[in-house]
């Protein structure tokens, strides 16, 4: 398909605003401090929206439509309704932690702190490791927005991939975390925008309200089960647990966003409204997913079924808004990513290859160059993507089975009652949980639970039980553990 002018426009105007946000949030970053972490100054409500942003992006309407398509809405059950219910669960907890942190340590990076609850080779373990990971996760990410592009527009795949890699390349270079929240924020509104056009047109196209409940009479009886094969409720029931990890500060931008808040009330209020947005609005994202077995039925792709739907359904002008919308979905997620591993290259790695980075006279200068050369390795990940198992394969197999063992001892490390599980037991629960990663990698277990999960299984049952070997635990330990354990604004 050839996009109209309108719709062109459209995007055009999307990713100039994204370009004018970023150059103008340049001169906001005055230090290293406002670049990585806002000053500390980032209100509980834009917090909390970029929390929800950064925590999915572009691969839901290609990986994740492919599952409500073909699996229905199980889809919701194994992602959006768990992640939801573990921020909330633990908002008075780790955004209360990772406040706490940035006051008493003055940390910039989630990983800062790792120094003293276990050691440097610790630290720099779970740093490497986790940089790598994210290479491939955010290459992930622009593989899928360049599919739809590809399905939607008759755009290249490496067009589409290029263009949103140097617009959010360009926006995060210059404006630091100031330019990536405020784009988040604007990338919330344009994807509400888009995400209410499909919902309202589809419905419409269905014969109004009452298809909100009566797809699911036509859809197969499996597609309105909670559990429906491979998503059983052993996967839920681990995907809980990784999302677990991950959304209270396993995954370094979304700590970030609680690090960056002012008080620890406000951290919390923030992971209230994630939490929130993450039970409601997928429910309305969701719903054409859900429905394009019934409008599409001659679909072959699962993977494409939302950009065709697009084409389906959208009139001249409104593609061009949901194409942003996705767009939006990608670059929030990407840019939230590339600017918290910057703050883990620059505070975390940098400073062990020389001292000149410890006490950096051009620190916001270094901040910006490893920004840069890190994006770039993310854009050459997304070009390569098929020799990863495409987009789901590297979402959910390669950074879904790797994220455990790599965000334990991060997010346990902040909890007293494993204050015992010291670098032995973070380093033997990183080896093992990889080593367990390559070795299923390689079996056919026929359980995808068990594909994903093992390590993570594995990686937390050395940790504790390591842990549980140690006697003493040094006073740098205790110190800190009590440090967190007072209370603050």
């Amino acid at each position: 398909m050839q996009l109209q002018s309108i719709d062109l426009a459209v995007i055009g105007l999307f990713f100039l605003s994204m370009l004018v946000i970023g150059i103008m949030s340049y001169y906001r970053s005055k230090n290293a401090e406002d670049y990585f972490v806002a000053g500390g100054k980032l209100p509980w409500w834009l917090a909390g929206i970029s929390h929800h942003v950064s925590g999915h992006s572009g691969a839901v309407f290609v990986a994740y439509a492919a599952v409500a398509f073909t699996h229905g809405f199980t889809m919701y059950i194994w992602w959006a309704l768990p992640v939801g219910l573990v921020i909330i669960g633990a908002a008075g907890i780790f955004p209360v932690y990772w406040v706490r942190l940035r006051k008493q340590l003055q940390i910039q990076s989630p990983l800062e702190y790792l120094r003293i609850r276990y050691n440097l080779l610790t630290q720099q373990v779970v740093a490497w490791n986790g940089v790598l990971l994210k290479v491939f996760d955010v290459g992930a990410k622009w593989a899928a927005i360049g599919i739809l592009l590809k399905v939607v527009a008759g755009i290249p795949m490496e067009t589409g991939i290029l263009v949103s890699g140097v617009v959010t390349l360009v926006y995060v270079t210059f404006g630091g975390l100031w330019g990536v929240i405020v784009t988040d924020f604007i990338q919330f509104i344009v994807q509400v925008l888009g995400g209410i056009v499909m919902f309202v047109l589809v419905v419409n196209r269905l014969g109004g309200t009452d298809s909100i409940t009566g797809i699911w009479k036509q859809l197969p009886p499996q597609h309105h089960a909670f559990f429906n094969e491979p998503y059983s409720i052993g996967f839920v029931g681990i995907m809980c647990f990784l999302y677990f990890l991950s959304y209270n500060g396993g995954s370094w931008s979304l700590a970030t966003r609680y690090i960056s808040s002012p008080t620890e009330k406000e951290a919390s209020k923030a992971a209230w409204l994630s939490g929130i947005l993450y039970l409601l609005w997928p429910l309305v994202l969701f719903f054409p997913m859900w429905a394009s077995p019934l409008l599409l039925p001659a679909a072959t792709v699962p993977s494409e079924s939302y950009g065709w739907l697009m084409l389906e359904i959208l009139p001249t002008g409104m593609i061009g808004l949901v194409i942003a919308s996705l767009f939006a979905a990608t670059m929030g997620m990407t840019s939230s990513d590339v600017n918290t591993v910057a703050a883990v290259i620059t505070r975390d790695i940098l400073p062990v290859f020389s001292k000149k980075f410890t006490n950096d006279k051009y620190a916001l200068r270094t901040a910006r160059v490893t920004t840069f050369v890190f994006t770039l390795a993310t854009l050459v990940i997304a070009l390569n993507y098929q020799r990863f198992g495409g987009v789901l394969g590297l979402i959910v197999n390669w950074f879904a089975a790797l994220l455990g063992p790599t965000s334990m001892p991060l997010l346990f490390g902040l909890l007293p009652v494993f204050k015992r599980c010291g670098p032995r037991a973070a380093i033997a629960s990183i080896v093992a949980g990889l080593l367990t990663f390559i070795i299923t990698k390689n079996l056919h277990l026929g359980n995808l639970a068990l594909e994903v999960g093992l390590p993570t299984i594995v990686s937390a049952l050395v940790f504790i039980g390591a842990g549980l070997l140690t006697k003493q635990v040094p006073e740098k330990v205790e110190a800190l553990i009590l440090a967190l354990k007072e209370k603050g604004e």
